[in-house]
């Protein structure tokens, strides 16, 4: 039950820094000593979001990824582990920019009436956080407004961003049709270590892959689900784990991880990896993950996430083929505009399965591929994920095969429904979905890098006075201008000058600048 009395008394302790906020894609992320208020806030915001959804559990995650180690961030998790529903982020904005206690508690009360959320009902709420030093000082914020809103809570303590999300999902489907695994940590691994074993039955990587944690959480939680998987010899992947420091947090995301090797383009200077040796990078609270390696010539060659997605696309349509179910499950794959053209022609001309462009951001690939039976998102960055939709898990579950071939492409279907995180972009997971194809295709990551060619590309970031200057039309997938007036006019111009030629520009989400 949420009080008036404690919910004021709690918020004095946490004081508005005159700092104005907006949640946005990556929840609230910025300097850690601005965040105080911020969290406390979206503690409030998380109760009330239980109890307008009858209880169910609602997470919590500290963290700001790939930001530098002064920084974090929070952002709230929805029921099925999904990102928070895009009509309430309005309402943490409203809540983190409230100037005093009572304003946030005039707000607050406001927004309950509003949303018809009754404060004295139960609400269920439970957190995590990455290995930044300022976290533990942001889970006091955290819990002081859960206490003070009359939520109910659980810790669990350190875990990757992804492992939240599992969590926050096993919660609310647990005695259900749609139960998705056990909700702990150790389930967790079970899950992806059977799943991985029943995918790799007859196969066996080549090789060791090397994996650099970023110094972030995903170093001690790799090493962790290393122990449920078998080892190279044993018909499963040999693990090298490297720059998994965590407890120097100052090191976090310095001259390593996803976000480093795909701006860089180019190797963590502390790589000793060999010429072919296969390699893939996470980002620090381990929801991205980028392969590479550096070729004969010692020239750095980068598998992103068009690579990983045009690959799963592949393997999941050769899979449905063998099954005899191609006819029967609509595969398709989502892309952004950042997405090399190249990428998009091989599954559309070579795979002839649909890609649809969606605007920018994780909720907006995550929804557009919900509408398929099997919906592959992958960012350019390395952040996807396949989703198989409940006609899809019905139709592999019933689905009699009529040889033994339709019965092992359907054993490995049934398999990678359970390694893949489908509640959103997993590292770990992404990364034992790659071993496996590479596996079951006999390829090496050279042999992947030539699956197609990438088109000539060039990002650029120009940095100007004012962001919010630069919309773009909708229903272009934020591919076409709308202001400044004449801007798309004279982008149009240029394009026009180059066969397969294509450019546009949007505005960041969380900076002054256009890309």
């Amino acid at each position: 039950m949420a009080s008036n009395k404690m919910i004021l008394e709690a918020s004095a302790k946490h004081p508005q820094p005159g700092t104005a906020f907006q949640y946005g894609t990556a929840g609230f992320r910025m300097k850690a000593d601005l965040l105080d208020s911020v969290v406390f806030r979206v503690g409030l915001l998380a109760a009330l979001r239980s109890r307008k959804l009858n209880g169910q559990t609602i997470g919590v995650m500290i963290t700001a990824s790939h930001n530098p180690p002064v920084d974090n961030g929070v952002k709230l998790v929805d029921p099925m582990g999904e990102m928070l529903e895009g009509s309430w982020e309005p309402h943490a904005t409203l809540l983190a920019n409230a100037k005093t206690d009572q304003e946030l508690l005039d707000t607050y009360n406001w927004l309950a009436r509003e949303v018809k959320a009754n404060t004295d009902a139960p609400a269920h709420v439970i957190f995590a956080r990455d290995t930044r030093a300022s976290g533990p000082r942001l889970v006091e914020c955290l819990t002081d407004a859960l206490k003070a809103a009359g939520a109910e809570y659980t810790d669990y303590k350190i875990l990757t961003t992804p492992q939240l999300h599992y969590l926050v999902r096993c919660v609310n489907t647990k005695g259900t049709q749609y139960e998705y695994g056990e909700a702990s940590e150790e389930g967790y691994y079970k899950k992806l270590g059977e799943a991985f074993k029943t995918a790799m039955t007859h196969r066996k990587t080549s090789g060791s892959v090397t994996v650099d944690c970023a110094n972030g959480v995903g170093g001690p939680k790799l090493r962790e689900l290393i122990k449920y998987l078998p080892r190279g010899a044993e018909g499963g992947v040999d693990i090298k784990v490297v720059n998994d420091d965590v407890v120097n947090p100052d090191i976090l995301n310095s001259n390593c991880g996803a976000d480093y090797v795909k701006t860089q383009q180019r190797a963590p200077p502390s790589s000793k990896a060999n010429p072919m040796d296969r390699c893939c990078s996470l980002d620090g609270d381990a929801d991205r993950v980028v392969y590479y390696f550096i070729d004969e010539s010692n020239t750095f060659r980068l598998l992103d996430g068009d690579r990983i997605a045009t690959l799963a696309a592949s393997f999941i349509r050769d899979l449905a083929r063998g099954a005899g179910l191609l006819d029967e499950l609509n595969i398709g794959v989502v892309q952004t505009a950042y997405a090399n053209g190249a990428s998009t022609n091989f599954v559309t001309q070579n795979l002839k399965l649909p890609v649809v462009c969606t605007s920018t951001g994780v909720k907006h690939l995550h929804h557009a591929a919900m509408r398929f039976d099997v919906g592959v998102y992958f960012e350019a960055n390395g952040h996807g994920t396949v989703i198989f939709s409940d006609r899809a898990l019905r139709t592999l579950d019933k689905y009699e095969p009529k040889s033994p071939a339709q019965h092992d492409a359907l054993k490995i279907l049934r398999a990678l429904t359970d390694l893949i995180n489908q509640a959103v972009g997993d590292a770990l997971s992404d990364m034992l979905l790659v071993e496996v194809i590479l596996a079951h295709k006999s390829i090496t990551v050279n042999e992947w890098l030539n699956t197609y060619i990438d088109l000539p590309n060039r990002l650029v970031r120009v940095e100007v006075p004012d962001r919010n200057n630069f919309t773009t039309v909708e229903g272009t997938a934020e591919r076409r201008l709308a202001s400044p007036a004449k801007v798309q006019q004279l982008i149009d111009e240029l394009v026009g000058k180059y066969k397969q030629g294509r450019a546009f520009a949007r505005a960041s989400g969380t900076e002054d600048a256009v890309r």
